[in-house]
C-alpha cells in the first residue's frame, strides 16, 4: 500500500508543483500588460483562471497522499515528517494567496509589480528544495 500511495503522492505534486511554477508566471505577465491592452488581459486572466482550476485537485490529491503515507508506515513520530507536512501546510497557504491575487486581478486590483511576482514565484522552488532534503535524508 506504502507504494501506492508513495507514487500518487509524487504523481500529484509533480502536477501539482507545475502549476504553482507557472501561475505566478502568468501573473508576472498580467503585471506588464499596459492598462489599454483588454484583450491581452482577458486572455491571460483565462489562462491563470482555467489553470487554478485545473491545479486545485491536484493539490487535494497531493494533500490526502501525504497525509496517507506517514499512517501507513508509522512515521509519525518522527520529527522530519512534522517539517514536512508543516511545509505542506504553507504551500497550501502559497495555492490560497495565489487565488486571492487572482480575485485580485479579476477585479482589476492588482497591488504588485512584475518584479514582485517575479520573487514570490521562488517561494515553491524554495519549499520544494526543502521538502526533498526532508524526505531524501529525513535528518531529524
Amino acid at each position: 500500500m506504502y507504494l501506492w500511495f508513495k507514487l500518487l503522492h509524487i504523481f500529484f505534486i509533480i502536477a501539482w508543483f507545475a502549476g504553482l511554477f507557472y501561475l505566478p508566471r502568468i501573473y508576472v505577465n498580467l503585471a506588464q500588460v499596459e492598462p489599454g491592452n483588454r484583450g491581452e488581459y482577458q486572455r491571460l486572466l483565462g489562462m491563470a483562471e482555467r489553470l487554478f482550476k485545473f491545479m486545485t485537485p491536484l493539490a487535494v490529491g497531493a494533500v490526502v497522499f501525504g497525509f496517507a503515507i506517514p499512517f501507513v508506515t508509522g512515521w509519525w513520530g518522527q520529527g522530519w515528517v512534522h517539517t514536512k507536512v508543516t511545509l505542506g501546510v504553507i504551500l497550501l497557504g502559497y495555492h490560497f494567496y495565489c487565488y486571492r491575487l487572482l480575485l485580485d486581478f479579476q477585479e482589476s486590483r492588482n497591488r504588485y509589480s512584475h518584479k514582485w511576482y517575479r520573487v514570490f514565484n521562488e517561494i515553491p522552488v524554495l519549499i520544494m528544495i526543502i521538502a526533498l532534503y526532508l524526505v531524501v535524508f529525513k535528518p531529524f
